[in-house]
């Protein structure tokens, strides 16, 4: 498998980095802790981690708001101790992967300061800026990702500027050449000190309609729903300037060798697929989400797997996500049994997985309390529910209380559940045990990373898929009900299930037993 990418042949382990290890006992975590946990994560069998936002920020949107975008935040450590991070886990063979934020900084970033400081200022277009409306209102209907206008008026200069997130977040406008640049030094700063790729924070809203276009209703929108679902984006977001944007910051990677650019991009799949470039000179690897807000239901996903996997240009290489920072944690989403059959689908499918932290202990979403809330999404929008916490709390390590060993202190959020790594670790029929194999079975079997997919079919509630690579041929079976099915097989050796006890076992020839909520991996 030597001529495919670290991230072609890999796995991506996501930390969010106040939630992992906290070393200092402020209930926040930071680098040292970290550091304290890589052996697990290499043991565990991941290849990379990829450390959401740890630069410095007034925290208005917890690191979302970068102030400066060439250091790191106290709260986390120094860069010092960073650099020893990143050393320490390539000694362990472990990628080290940053969450890049371009389409906005924090308002009290020296940028903004100084755009906002007069309209003649040289940094005045790094950020969007317009004229109110012929009545003294905002410009346009643009609405915020966090509710209202997304236009925030500045009495100094007479001017409305544009947020698509908090009035604390301006967007930055990449139609200035002098902005592209310095945004550009950012990757290369990184990158000198040996970053090994960037997951790009929201790339599909880096620019913006230049005309400033009214955004048209949503027929489809239902109240309830967030406030700027009201308006179709068709002038906010996935703007084809976009894509020349994301060939330069490729190109910029690809002067330092063996990178990684990953896009985070919520949209259909025939728009997804462009963000690889025409001829891959795109992103390696725009997110696919599907698994986030799918149905969990075998005929939805069979028709899924086949419709991306058709989609994908020949040069393009697929990816999966089951769990990250901003969706709801897969085992509150399924349920704990059905948990285990949603590991193994998303350590088979073909393409490279990304893991959440804690999805590999089961972890559920955290009972937040109201007078606990910390998410500015939640605060906003209150009774949206689309608050972000829940799946943000602390990695529980160990069963003692209060803190699962994640902090001294108090945590900045509140521990979500009883499981623990520890609890888990060394039993065969944990959740724990089942990614090892899975992670190990994976590194051992070429048709898992490199093999085609086919034969994705659905029969009532099980699916069914082969993955092939020369002569090596594995045949996935994944019971998403509640009651015994039967698959159809050819005969081989059953490689993993779900059901421990049934490792071993031989599958015969048409007929075989899956238990509920039972998934399988056979050699035919």
């Amino acid at each position: 498998m030597s001529e495919l990418a670290w991230w072609q042949r890999g796995v991506i382990y996501q930390i969010y980095p106040r939630s992992f290890q906290d070393s200092n006992g402020d209930g926040i975590g930071d680098l040292r802790g970290i550091g304290t946990r890589l052996e697990y994560v290499a043991a565990l069998g991941a290849d990379a981690v990829w450390i959401s936002p740890i630069c410095p920020s007034p925290m208005a949107d917890f690191g979302y708001d970068v102030a400066d975008y060439c250091n790191i935040d106290p709260i986390f450590g120094t860069l010092d101790e960073f650099k020893q991070l990143m050393g320490h886990a390539h000694r362990l063979r472990l990628k080290v992967l940053l969450d890049f934020v371009p389409n906005h900084s924090s308002n009290r970033h020296p940028w903004f300061e100084q755009s906002r400081s007069s309209r003649d200022n040289p940094k005045r277009d790094w950020y969007l800026w317009r004229d109110p409306a012929p009545d003294g209102g905002p410009p346009n209907n643009w609405l915020s990702r966090m509710g209202g206008s997304a236009w925030e008026w500045d009495e100094v200069t007479g001017q409305y500027y544009y947020h698509a997130f908090l009035r604390e977040q301006p967007d930055l406008n990449w139609r200035s050449p002098q902005l592209r640049r310095a945004m550009d030094h950012v990757l290369r700063f990184w990158l000198d000190l040996g970053v090994d790729g960037f997951r790009v924070d929201v790339v599909w809203l880096l620019i913006k309609d230049a005309q400033f276009r009214d955004n048209p209703p949503n027929p489809a929108y239902r109240p309830g729903e967030p406030d700027h679902h009201r308006l179709l984006q068709s002038y906010t977001e996935d703007q084809p300037e976009v894509h020349e944007i994301v060939r330069s910051m490729r190109a910029t990677l690809d002067e330092y060798g063996e990178r990684v650019l990953i896009g985070e991009i919520y949209l259909t799949v025939p728009q997804l697929v462009k963000y690889y470039g025409v001829n891959g000179e795109g992103a390696h690897m725009p997110f696919n989400f599907q698994l986030l807000n799918a149905r969990w239901n075998a005929n939805e996903i069979a028709g899924m797997i086949r419709d991306y996997d058709i989609a994908l240009p020949e040069y393009a290489w697929p990816n999966w996500v089951l769990g990250n920072h901003d969706n709801p944690r897969v085992a509150s989403r399924v349920g704990a049994a059905q948990a285990r059959v949603a590991a193994v689908l998303l350590l088979t499918l073909r393409g490279t997985p990304t893991l959440y932290y804690g999805d590999e202990i089961g972890m559920t979403d955290g009972d937040i309390a109201p007078d606990e809330v910390q998410d500015p999404a939640e605060l906003r929008q209150p009774g949206i529910c689309q608050g972000r916490d829940p799946e943000r709390t602390p990695m529980q390590w160990d069963g003692s209380l209060p803190n699962a060993g994640f902090t001294d202190g108090k945590p900045w959020l509140p521990i979500a559940t009883s499981t623990s790594v520890r609890e888990q670790d060394g039993d065969m029929s944990s959740m724990l045990s089942l990614y090892r194999r899975l992670l190990g079975l994976r590194r051992s079997n070429a048709a898992l990373v490199r093999g085609t997919i086919e034969n994705v079919v659905a029969y009532g509630d099980v699916l069914t898929y082969e993955r092939r690579y020369g002569n090596e041929r594995l045949f996935i079976a994944l019971n998403m009900g509640v009651e015994e099915a039967t698959v159809q097989s050819r005969p081989g050796l059953l490689l993993l299930s779900t059901v421990s006890t049934r490792s071993g076992e031989n599958f015969v020839q048409g007929a075989n037993l899956l238990a509920a909520s039972e998934a399988v991996i056979v050699v035919v």
